[in-house]
């Protein structure tokens, strides 16, 4: 029973602790990316991290900016 419980646990730990690696790993690419793209908006056009920002902003709805339409 203890050697069953310990191989189950084990697996778990692992499939977890790869999940986890896939997580991490694909978050580090997606910045990356981000950054890349950002760095080349900036030497290409002129258009800095904040331009994005406030257009990104400007796209998304009210309760992502913080405030909120009354009726």
């Amino acid at each position: 029973m203890e050697l069953a419980l310990t191989i189950g646990a084990i697996a778990i730990a692992a499939l977890v602790f790869f999940w986890l690696l896939n997580v991490v790993k694909t978050t580090l690419k997606t910045a990356f990316l981000v950054a890349l793209f950002l760095i080349g908006l900036w030497l290409a056009f002129g258009i800095g991290p904040t331009q994005v920002w406030e257009t990104l902003r400007n796209w998304l709805p009210d309760f992502f900016t913080g405030t909120q339409q009354r009726t």
